[in-house]
């Protein structure tokens, strides 16, 4: 067990411990109370017997006195409650007979006698068979006084003479009797005066009101020496109200047993086994009055005892079992089936007890219930522990215990999306040196143990905040948060290289490991992708000089250069025409016949060849050029789409566009006056986005969007899932189409959570009602695969490369197997489809992409 548990455990004990001693101490105190009072009035009767001796009128009416409030004394009502049995007697009767008709001292001598000899024969422990006898002579002695007084203040011989005594005597009685008896009960069960008193005080009400009835008639009959036989009936009447009583109590008792087991059944609905525990061995002792409840888990191979004292949890830790001998009731803990069993249940009481019918049921019920909560517990702690480590496995190296690429990209986006207070951020890339060396020359496992203490001195040198990962083969990586200043980072960066320089023991060799790292800042756009590409230019750098660290800087990035070289083209570019488009046909998968192109622009340079956008874009959107590279792709897809619609192939076409030509405010009227002017209906130009937008950004370009939505343009969302927010830009902005990433595509065959991925997408869209398409389809498996998922569309090698808008023309023109505008065969089985050719004799018609089905 743990340190916290074991603390825990004697704190509750310690609690407890202190409870009792007190509540003990408390008892003792009351029953001396009571005691002393007794005896200071048995002494009194005693001397006031020898002072004024009298006659004994009627010695066997004393004797009945006696064996009456003996056996009434013994004959309960029984109720068991936490702290004892107890219950009601009938002991009022023979003493109130006798002190109308007996010299009170021997009444009150002989009740005492009478209950101390049924106490001794019972063997009850001493301290309650004194407390029993010092109650008795309290209750007779106040009944006497009080039919003395009332007696001296009426008038012999009449009616109230004899009903008012009696009445004030019982009064009495039953008064002395709460005054003693509830503040014992009420420390013993640990409960206030009011709740005690108030309990069952309507049926204790009716019984004193009949035993009231009872002693009145007998003293009646008595007194007017009427004929003995009119009271035969009185014990068969004292019987039956006894009977009567005792149903009633017990019917009572059974009712608020249910209840409290009921009650603690819906409260064992617990999927925490401490909570379930502790419910259980509180609530157990109210539901059997026991005083204490252990639970023992051992049986199901948890060393775990969890002990409760009334409504206090006072031990929860390893066993052994605690409470045993004649006071314990034990009940498995096991499904009918015996296919489960969770442990033991114990019940404790302060002596032997035996339970009756309907409390072994309920005690059964209960332990059958307490069984399947502590199984459904277990469970499900059980699953929480394999979800946390599968959670943990999907976050963290297995080799080093590090975080790795997922986890490091996770929690450096946070960076990027603004929920954190980090500080400056930035990231050091390491990679050790000759590392391949280590493994040709003693082996993996070798190789292996360096990387682990590499780690571990990485682990141990960062600072608070900062994350450690592991991105692959002997590469390491460090996210650094809270850095004051950015010339910090190279500090951190060097003092986290310097604990590297120490030799590593592997199989008794001292291996000297040499590293190299690279430091970027993060930037202020870019992400962590840019970010990672900046400390990769760095590392290299280091490495190329022989040192141990270097900085990113713009101005040593070849990438920026060569950006900056081609900025200073793009007026020559744009005026000889030197930025072209290609096309690639979207492809039905299920027939093959292609529904749809995209455009892909490329920079026909007169030196470097053709440029993607990749190498260019950048460049483009930091220029003042965007707006006229825009419009010359918009004008060259819009002739493309009237070349194919003139052949027969009416084509939507699609065409990235930018982000920052949709901040201008003349773009949607640009774009519907050139679809004007190629006459091209407005639902065959489709505009793609890339998903990495941010939501700010979406916030500025929703309008434009929404606008060109409403006059017909499409929209599709591009490398969907690569981004970071893709609800958000689902409820910022119109979108028709989803572009699954090419990475992800690749992957449905190898990777299940690629095949996931695209699974929901395809959930997804089909919610909302979206066309999905997969880029970078390159073979037929991977087809196959992503048909067989629920995408409609595709494009990639497999069925065509770029090309441009005429050689797209002759592809379709002379499709496959003598089907024009099909590319590819058609996955459905014969005659099972009715496929509509997409060519037209005119030029009204139109297609469409697939739509997902509702």
């Amino acid at each position: 067990m743990s340190d916290v548990l074991s603390e825990r455990t004697d704190a509750l004990r310690k609690a407890h411990s202190s409870n009792d001693d007190a509540t003990d101490r408390q008892l003792l105190l009351l029953i001396g109370l009571v005691v002393v009072l007794a005896s200071g009035v048995a002494a009194a009767d005693l001397w006031h017997a020898i002072d004024h001796p009298r006659p004994i009128p009627h010695p066997g009416l004393l004797a009945l006195v006696v064996i009456g409030a003996g056996v009434a004394n013994r004959v309960k009502v029984y109720v068991r409650t936490r702290s004892s049995r107890n219950g009601t007697t009938w002991g009022e009767i023979p003493v109130l007979i006798g002190l109308v008709f007996l010299p009170h001292v021997w009444v009150i001598l002989g009740a005492a006698i009478g209950v101390a000899i049924v106490k001794i024969i019972a063997g009850t422990a001493l301290h309650r068979a004194v407390f029993s006898v010092a109650k008795e002579v309290l209750t007779a002695s106040a009944a006497s006084l009080a039919i003395t007084v009332a007696g001296s203040m009426l008038e012999p011989g009449t009616l109230a003479a004899t009903i008012i005594p009696v009445a004030l005597g019982y009064a009495a009685i039953s008064l002395v009797d709460d005054l003693v008896f509830t503040p014992v009960i009420a420390v013993a069960s640990r409960s206030t005066l009011i709740q005690v008193f108030r309990k069952d005080l309507g049926d204790r009400m009716i019984a004193h009101a009949v035993r009231l009835a009872t002693v009145l008639y007998v003293v009646e009959v008595l007194a007017s020496g009427a004929s003995p036989l009119l009271l035969g009936f009185v014990p068969l009447l004292i019987a039956c109200l006894h009977l009567w009583h005792s149903q009633q109590l017990r019917t009572k008792e059974e009712r608020r047993s249910w209840r409290d087991l009921a009650t603690t059944t819906e409260e064992l609905s617990s999927v925490e086994l401490t909570q379930v525990l502790h419910v259980a061995a509180t609530q157990g002792a109210r539901v059997f009055s026991s005083d204490v409840v252990e639970i023992d888990l051992t049986a199901s191979g948890i060393d775990r005892v969890v002990r409760a004292h009334g409504s206090e949890v006072v031990y929860d830790g390893p066993g052994p079992r605690k409470f045993a001998g004649v006071g314990a009731i034990t009940a498995e803990l096991e499904t009918s089936d015996r296919s489960y069993q969770a442990g033991e249940l114990v019940l404790g009481f302060h002596g032997r007890v035996k339970l009756n019918e309907f409390e072994q049921y309920k005690l059964k019920t209960f332990a059958a219930a307490l069984c399947t909560a502590i199984r459904n517990a277990t469970a499900y702690a059980e699953l929480q522990r394999l979800n946390e480590q599968n959670a943990y496995d999907a976050a963290h190296d297995p080799l080093t215990g590090l975080a790795n690429r997922r986890e490091l990209y996770e929690h450096a986006a946070l960076h990027f999306q603004g929920n954190t207070e980090d500080g400056v951020v930035a990231l050091l890339l390491i990679d050790l040196n000759h590392f391949k060396e280590v493994n040709d020359t003693l082996g993996h496992a070798a190789g292996d143990a360096v990387l682990r203490e590499v780690a571990r001195r990485l682990a141990d040198a960062a600072a608070p905040g900062d994350l450690v990962a592991r991105l692959g083969g002997d590469e390491f990586a460090v996210l650094l948060v809270n850095l004051p200043t950015p010339a910090l980072a190279t500090h951190r960066a060097k003092t986290m290289l310097a604990t590297l320089e120490g030799s590593v023991s592997v199989e008794g060799m001292q291996i000297t490991v040499e590293a190299a790292g690279g430091i970027a800042l993060a930037a202020g756009s870019g992400g962590v992708n840019e970010l990672m590409r900046r400390a990769d230019v760095a590392m290299y750098q280091a490495k190329r000089a022989g040192q141990q660290t270097a900085t990113y800087v713009h101005a040593q990035d070849p990438a920026d250069i060569g950006r900056l070289a081609l900025g200073g083209e793009l007026n020559r570019a744009v005026a000889e025409h030197e930025f072209v488009v290609d096309f690639q046909p979207i492809v039905d998968l299920g027939s093959g016949e292609v529904v749809s192109a995209e455009a892909l622009a490329r920079w026909h340079h007169p030196e470097h060849g053709y440029l993607t956008p990749i190498e260019f874009l950048q460049t483009v959107e930091r220029s003042g050029r965007l707006q006229a590279f825009a419009d010359a792709v918009l004008d060259q897809a819009l002739d493309a789409s009237d070349l194919w619609r003139e052949a027969g192939f009416d084509l939507p076409v699609a065409v990235n566009v930018s982000p920052r030509s949709l901040l201008d405010p003349r773009f949607p009227e640009t774009v519907l006056a050139r679809l004007r002017r190629h006459a091209v209906p407005a639902d065959r130009l489709i505009f793609e986005l890339a998903e990495t937008l941010t939501l700010s950004q979406l916030d500025v370009v929703g309008k434009a969007l929404t606008g060109l939505s409403e006059a017909g343009v499409r929209l599709a969302l591009d490398d969907f899932g690569t981004g970071v927010t893709p609800l958000s830009v689902l409820s910022h902005i119109p979108v028709h189409q989803l572009k699954i990433d090419r990475e992800f595509v690749g992957a449905v065959q190898t990777s299940s959570e690629a095949s996931a991925v695209i699974r929901s997408t395809v959930d997804l869209a089909r919610s909302l009602h979206l066309t999905v398409i997969a880029e970078g389809v390159e073979s037929e498996p991977q087809r196959q695969a992503l048909w067989s998922l629920g995408c409609l569309a595709g494009q990639g090698h497999l069925f065509a490369r770029p090309m441009s808008a005429a050689r797209l023309l002759a592809t379709l023109q002379r499709g496959t197997a003598g089907r024009p505008g099909v590319l590819a065969t058609s996955l459905h089985e014969g005659g099972a489809v009715v496929r509509m050719s997409r060519r037209r004799s005119g030029g009204s018609g139109r297609s469409a992409l697939p739509h997902l089905p509702a």
